[in-house]
């Protein structure tokens, strides 16, 4: 984070000197000023954006720190202003800050009372611009561009999924893992109702169950072994917003009820509580999962289901969109090339015919990752076949042939994980980072797929 720029405007020659001595020590950039008016020419000829925080007396020769505060609160509102006052000038600094001063101090104060209010109306100030931002992304509707398509299989489930926006209906995004079920889930909150309040989502399948039921409740303070304050859960953060559950399949029975409360009386009890809150939420689910037959299985509520399923949304995966490989191509290569300064404007047609010819089990988060790979390695502004992990010598002499025997989904997926921890050499952080799931959720599936290691 660049220094912060602090203006001083003080008469008294030894407090410009002290202060500005003093908060130089503590890191900070400052001007001083000896009168209000050539600290006001200075914020309306100069930028005002450069200037943090003013420390300003009241008591002024020329023009009186009132005044003066009347004007920086026109000139650059929102920047917190400290008042400096005399034992007699308390009542101006009252008023002062019912203007909009953050705070005053009455000389003479020590050094320690006037870093810690300057740091602190930093950090509140600071705070506020997060909060204000945070605003305005949540205010902005996602636009059709933000999800990449063009085939018309997918242009059905987006107008699909802005239609279901607008009502207040719990939504259920069926899929493959990979397949953008978040995305659709940011677009169904942004383009409703609910758009002003928070979009939070949390993973059901990356947490233990009792950290699961901590971080969707929350706990009192004393809950459990470690819990030495009180914590609020995505239930209470998300009232009134949106909350995104993923991998919902893998929720586990106990919380499934404590869910099923919410949902049906809209109220929960955080771990270790007595007195229950209330929650005003929209929830959307999402699985990979096929949930009527874990009811069958007993894995999964019934009541639940049907709580969360009033809609259903299925993303098809990527190998029945083709068409939308190259639009999705298009917008990984501008995206990594930007981030990774490299001049990478394009792909060749043998690297395309790889793409479309593969069988894509990992969805548009394989797609991205190699993509990623793919501008690592790129040495020219062409991505070629060779750069993709999938190409392989043969397929320079003839066409990759599509009449393979048909495989199941886990043995696609144990060969693509198998395949990829060889490639990093049997790195499973790398493996992890380049599949897009965490090293827990792969060192699962290694011994769920029982995959060997060299020795």
């Amino acid at each position: 984070m660049a220094q912060r720029k602090i203006l001083i405007c003080d008469d008294e020659e030894g407090i410009l000197r002290y202060l500005s001595k003093l908060l130089k020590t503590q890191g900070y950039l400052v001007e001083t000023f000896t009168n209000g008016n050539e600290l006001l020419a200075r914020l309306k000829e100069g930028e005002p954006a450069d200037a943090d925080l003013l420390i300003q007396d009241v008591r002024m020769p020329d023009l009186d720190g009132i005044s003066v505060l009347r004007e920086v609160t026109r000139i650059k509102p929102g920047m917190p202003v400290i008042m400096i006052t005399a034992f007699g000038t308390i009542d101006a600094a009252v008023e002062a800050i019912k203007i909009g001063a953050y705070d005053y101090v009455t000389k003479p104060f020590p050094q320690e009372k006037i870093v810690s209010m300057v740091k602190n109306a930093l950090e509140k100030e600071e705070l506020v611009q997060e909060n204000r931002a945070l605003k305005s992304e949540l205010e902005r509707p996602i636009q059709q561009d933000s999800i990449i398509f063009q085939s018309a299989a997918f242009r059905e489930i987006y107008e699909m999924t802005l239609q279901v926006a607008s009502s207040e209906a719990n939504i259920l995004i069926l899929g493959e893992s990979g397949t953008g079920k978040e995305l659709i889930a940011g677009a169904i909150h942004y383009n409703s109702s609910r758009r002003a309040k928070r979009f939070l989502s949390i993973n059901c399948a990356a947490l233990a169950e009792n950290l699961l039921e901590s971080q969707l409740f929350g706990h009192v303070r004393g809950a459990f072994t470690g819990a030495i304050t009180a914590q609020k859960g995505l239930l209470e953060e998300a009232d009134g917003g949106t909350l995104f559950l993923d991998e919902i399949g893998d929720m586990s029975l106990p919380i499934q009820a404590k869910l099923l409360r919410v949902i049906q009386q809209g109220d929960f009890i955080p771990v270790g509580a007595t007195k229950s809150k209330s929650a005003d939420i929209r929830f959307v689910a999402a699985t990979n999962k096929k949930l009527e037959h874990e009811v069958r299985a007993g894995k999964f509520r019934e009541d639940l289901y049907y709580r969360l399923n009033v809609i259903s949304i299925q993303l098809p995966p990527l190998r029945d969109r083709l068409d939308d490989v190259v639009p999705l191509v298009t917008h990984f290569l501008k995206k990594h090339s930007q981030r990774m300064k490299k001049e990478v404007t394009g792909i060749t047609p043998d690297a395309l015919r790889v793409l479309l010819d593969y069988d894509w089990p990992g969805n548009i988060r394989e797609l991205e990752n190699v993509i990623e790979r793919a501008v690592i390695l790129a040495r020219s502004e062409l991505v070629t076949a060779k750069e993709l992990p999938m190409w392989k010598k043969e397929a320079e002499a003839a066409p990759v042939k599509r009449d393979v025997p048909l495989v199941s989904l886990e043995s696609m997926e144990k060969d693509h994980i198998a395949r990829t921890l060889a490639d990093t050499g049997y790195h499973k952080s790398k493996s992890a980072l380049i599949l897009g799931i965490s090293r827990r959720t792969l060192d699962r599936k290694i011994a769920e797929y029982g995959i060997a290691f060299p020795e």
